[in-house]
């Protein structure tokens, strides 16, 4: 499965405990992440300073579902199963 661009998911619902630049302590659950611009676009893709686990992320129908409202459910159903 390709990402939706625009989607944006990965950076909202779940919690990041690496730093990111503009948030060294992570992301909590639920929470934008500071390099998500108004496009929901990572402005870190391709670069270094990107977190190794962001880089790591696969987009799947198991957690993307078939649109962003299903992704956000999905991976918050899932954050909080792994909480």
């Amino acid at each position: 499965m390709e990402c939706r661009a625009g989607c944006g998911a990965c950076c909202i619902a779940p919690s990041i405990s690496s730093p990111i630049p503009g948030m060294p302590q992570g992301k909590p659950a639920g929470v934008r992440c500071a390099q998500l611009d108004e496009r929901n676009l990572c402005r870190l893709f391709g670069l270094p300073e990107r977190p190794p686990v962001c880089g790591q992320f696969a987009a799947d129908p198991q957690v993307c579902g078939g649109c962003r409202e299903d992704a956000i459910r999905l991976l918050t159903e899932w954050e909080q199963l792994t909480a």
